[in-house]
């Protein structure tokens, strides 16, 4: 069983109460109990999604515990706002270097991506509540303890949160292999967030068209894409390459 998994309607309601990190809320259906109510209620006001399931999900999910019709997911990680990655930046007098992940679903990747831009000198990384993996367990491990350092912000829309980014002076470059630009084309340097997309899908149409300009990853050989956690590698290093030869 995995170990960002908690389940039972008092360990649930204490865990919720406590306002401890969560992700996601699995409810059995049809199952009435003031315990029940109360969890959807406080999961409401905290804005957290939960979903109506059958107790064979519940079952798989706790390997056949009981688990009183309640599982929730638990973030290995608190969240910040949008604005404390800026006002980390501000601290350290430097220009923001912001990553945004979108459509980010596997938590290898998210945890890779997270592990570099702390490597690289990212301020933060932002990802989107829906269509992304959440800072798990696995994502924890597989940062290699990065997740503790990084500074990560789950905002409702992307497209939003970029709009706040360029308002704060922020550019930011969309990957998209149809761009009229390489990433060692392309300045990088100054206050820039640097948004990766999916591996089969890349980008949404809602990002790329909010983004700045769009830069590409010449790909030479048969393959036609790069993986998400490696793109993000190689465009987060060119930004430090440019960055370091500003100085």
């Amino acid at each position: 069983m995995q170990d960002d998994i908690l389940y039972g309607r008092n360990p649930v309601l204490e865990a919720l109460e406590a306002n401890h990190p969560i992700d996601k809320i699995f409810l059995q259906e049809g199952l009435r109990h003031t315990q029940i109510g109360k969890i959807r209620n406080l999961a409401k006001e905290r804005g957290i999604r939960y979903q109506m399931t059958d107790k064979r999900k519940l079952d798989q999910l706790t390997e056949g515990e009981n688990h009183q019709g309640v599982v929730i997911f638990c973030a290995a990680h608190r969240y910040c706002a949008l604005e404390d990655i800026l006002k980390a930046a501000e601290a350290k007098g430097e220009a923001p270097f912001v990553v945004l992940c979108d459509g980010i679903t596997d938590p290898h990747n998210l945890g890779s991506i997270i592990r570099t831009a702390n490597a690289a000198g990212a301020h933060g990384v932002i990802i989107p509540k829906n269509r992304s993996a959440a800072l798990n367990a696995t994502v924890s491990k597989v940062s290699a303890g990065a997740v503790e350092h990084m500074l990560v912000s789950k905002v409702s829309n992307l497209g939003q949160a970029i709009e706040k980014l360029k308002k704060a002076g922020l550019w930011i470059a969309g990957t998209d292999l149809s761009a009229p630009q390489t990433h060692w084309e392309s300045d990088l340097k100054g206050p820039i967030g640097i948004v990766i997309g999916s591996e089969g899908e890349g980008i949404s149409r809602i990002v790329r068209n909010a983004c700045d300009f769009l830069v590409k990853i010449p790909m030479i050989g048969e393959i036609e894409s790069l993986n998400a956690s490696v793109a993000a590698g190689v465009l987060l290093y060119e930004a430090v390459r440019q960055r370091i030869s500003e100085k």
